[in-house]
């Protein structure tokens, strides 16, 4: 099968395009014939090394496909099941070996390509929004990168929710993006200094919620717009992570929370899996929430997918099809 491997870490040119055997299933798991991969930014940490992995591996954490073979103890999934997952390393390619318990079922009225386009991001969006900081329609969020992966569906949920939505953008293009996804504000923080124009909206008071999962860049000023007893919720660091806090700064900001999630603490258990999985796709059966697929590669073209996702050059989602 044709695959990306990473051999030694480093930038884009680390994706190599090999020939690997096929991978057999083991007594628990199951090998799905690959129909779509997503691109995260967790790949690219992978890549770079920022997030560990033993070497050599292939790339890529999402996907969907159907399923061709299965273990002895599997009884979760079966052959021919359509189905997609997220956490599952080496999805850069044809095929790919996962826990059976890895694997949800995707319903009639979802795509492959939209599977593929939903499980990590949709996921996190969905905890972010009804776990993490649970919305309420009295509240306002403050979206960073409102118009990426994770940022389009996290404004459709609140905008759903009821609650009022401030979206951060890099563009007039992505400020766009981000009102059709039921952004009531958007600031474009390449003009406008987003700490300034938050406080302005909210006429001094400061949003209930920052979702933050840009990091470094956005930490301090997400910090400064929260009102007392707000919480920051940073669930990814694309721009560098964050420097260390003392908790008696958490204090002097207005006994502000902070938070630093990760999804798979939100889907350990397979009912809660399903349960996540299940209500995202009832969303996008119901039209409720609507995937926005910014460019499809060929699989040989990871490495200049990962150039234009770190080039900010993206909206949406960026996926891989072998």
């Amino acid at each position: 099968m044709k695959a990306i491997q990473v051999s030694k870490t480093g930038g884009p040119e680390a994706l190599q395009f090999v020939d690997l055997p096929i991978p057999r299933p083991t007594t628990n798991g199951a090998v799905v014939k690959i129909a779509a991969s997503g691109v995260n930014f967790m790949d690219v940490h992978l890549r770079e090394g920022r997030y560990k992995a033993p070497l050599p591996f292939v790339a890529g954490q999402e996907g969907s496909g159907a399923v061709t073979a299965i273990g002895a103890d599997v009884r979760t999934v079966k052959v021919g099941d359509r189905v997609a997952w997220s956490g599952v390393l080496g999805s850069y390619a044809e095929y790919v070996a996962a826990p059976a318990e890895a694997l949800v079922p995707i319903p009639p009225g979802v795509s492959d390509g939209d599977a593929a386009a939903s499980m990590l991001q949709g996921l996190t969006a969905h905890y972010l929004a009804h776990d993490t900081f649970v919305l309420k329609p009295v509240d306002t969020a403050l979206v960073h990168a409102a118009a990426g992966g994770v940022g389009l569906l996290l404004v459709q949920m609140a905008h759903n929710i009821g609650a009022k939505v401030i979206g951060t953008v890099s563009t007039e293009e992505k400020a766009k993006l981000a009102r059709a996804a039921g952004a009531d504000d958007v600031i474009l923080y390449t003009q406008t200094d987003f700490e300034a124009e938050t406080k302005r909206l909210t006429g001094g008071k400061g949003v209930d919620v920052v979702y933050d999962g840009v990091g470094a860049a956005t930490f301090e000023k997400s910090m400064n717009v929260l009102r007392p007893g707000g919480m920051l919720v940073l669930y990814g660091a694309s721009s560098g992570p964050v420097p260390p806090v003392d908790p008696m700064t958490l204090s002097q900001k207005g006994s502000i929370y902070m938070a630093r999630t990760t999804l798979a603490h939100f889907t350990a258990a397979r009912e809660e899996l399903l349960a996540r999985s299940g209500a995202i796709f009832g969303m996008i059966g119901a039209g409720k929430l609507k995937l926005r697929i910014g460019r499809v590669y060929k699989l040989e073209e990871a490495q200049q997918a990962h150039r234009d996702l770190e080039g900010r050059k993206t909206t949406g989602k960026l996926l891989l099809i072998p």
